[in-house]
């Protein structure tokens, strides 16, 4: 990684953007209704999915004219970054893995999901859809904001206030939806267990920002094509699903170490 370059950059500058160039997506949200998208998501989400991205290009302009746009939009396919394709099967698989197990605890305690499940045949939609949508946050919080965070506080430490920041960006758009306060704050805590994770597989895939899309996107269908979709899966506040994923971050913090989440505590100094 390039130190001098990461060190021109301004997360705070980002994030004070962010906000700011999201705030006319969060009045008209109030105003300005639509049916038909993925999870029923006010229509204004898909304007505001895209300022992480905006506000990120304006920077890199910045500090780095037209060089820096190219490079930051070349990051979401950024996949030959991954030098150890072993990492591929957690961004694969992890999301659909818990979702697999919320769903069997779901089964087991009562909660009323579904007893039978199919894959919806516009499921590949949807993870287009959900993976453009990912790209528009991702290339901002991972491709510009990440590493700056990481070199001052440290991978956990960065993935905690980039969780908690992205998680309160959220939360229009949960009142939106008519969300309880119980489940805000489990997606409160889901949005921050997430970020560890994908901070944890960013930073052992190379740097790749293309992992962070590709995880993000699965784990957004993952929850769209729940048995029952996104209503079964928010059962009991989503105190399972959202749980599981807390856990998981809890594991890697432990087993990855908090200053880097990429030094494995039983590799002998190793990398995995």
């Amino acid at each position: 990684m390039n130190t001098n370059r990461s060190t021109k950059k301004s997360p705070a500058a980002f994030f004070i953007l962010v906000y700011v160039f999201t705030l006319p997506f969060w009045i008209l949200s109030t105003v300005i209704k639509a049916e038909g998208l993925p999870d029923n998501l006010p229509i204004t989400d898909v304007g505001a999915t895209f300022v992480p991205l905006i506000v990120a290009l304006i920077l890199v302009y910045r500090e780095e004219k037209f060089d820096g746009i190219k490079r930051l939009l070349s990051k979401t396919f950024d996949y030959k970054n991954i030098k150890r394709k072993v990492w591929c099967l957690p961004v694969i698989f992890l999301m659909p893995f818990l979702d697999t197990i919320t769903y069997l605890v779901m089964r087991v305690t009562g909660l009323p999901v579904p007893s039978s499940w199919h894959i919806p045949s516009a499921a590949p939609l949807v993870f287009l859809a959900f993976f453009f949508a990912a790209a528009g946050e991702e290339l901002g919080y991972m491709g510009y904001a990440i590493d700056p965070m990481q070199e001052r506080w440290g991978a956990l430490k960065a993935g905690l206030m980039m969780g908690a920041i992205h998680a309160i960006w959220h939360y229009p758009s949960m009142i939106e939806l008519g969300q309880t306060l119980p489940l805000m704050a489990w997606g409160t805590l889901f949005t921050i267990g997430i970020r560890i994770l994908i901070v944890w597989l960013y930073n052992n895939a190379g740097k790749s920002v293309f992992v962070a899309i590709l995880l993000h996107a699965i784990g957004n269908t993952a929850r769209s094509i729940f048995p029952g979709g996104r209503p079964a899966f928010e059962l009991g506040n989503a105190a399972v699903g959202y749980s599981l994923v807390v856990i998981a971050a809890i594991v890697v913090v432990f087993l990855w170490g908090p200053q880097t989440l990429s030094q494995y505590r039983f590799s002998s100094g190793k990398k995995v």
